[in-house]
């Protein structure tokens, strides 16, 4: 068994999708009008292509109601790793990206938590010895 598919769940299609590809710089996997809305993936440029990320429109009360108590309480949706989290941390910034926490070593990882534009705090970490 493998993790296939994933999502994030987004207040705007649209500004997640620029936000996933220019900014954090995944590439579009499936872009599928789906009524209102859009089944759309991407995909990491350097991973598998069979892994994909949902931009998952997020119009279901409940589903809202937990990501906003989780950004409320500034915990992360879910996590992406990097190899270098103080290099990503500097990029990102100088795009404008706001971080909620900057890089921080907790045990065994370097983390920092930044806020994609689209109701969630992401995490990235880089493993540590």
């Amino acid at each position: 068994m493998k993790i296939q598919l994933t999502a994030v769940m987004v207040d705007d299609q649209s500004r997640a999708l620029a936000f996933y590809t220019d900014v954090l710089g995944f590439v579009k996997q499936a872009d599928i009008p789906a009524g209102e809305f859009r089944w759309l993936t991407v995909v990491a440029p350097e991973g598998s292509p069979d892994i994909e990320l949902t931009l998952e429109p997020n119009v279901f009360p409940p589903a809202k109601t937990f990501q906003e108590a989780l950004f409320e309480a500034g915990i992360p949706f879910t996590e992406f790793a990097v190899d270098d989290v103080q290099q990503e941390y500097e990029r990102m910034k100088g795009l404008g990206v706001r971080f909620a926490t900057p890089p921080t070593p907790t045990p065994g990882q370097l983390i920092a938590v930044f806020d994609d534009t689209c109701g969630n705090l992401i995490q990235i970490a880089q493993k540590q010895g």
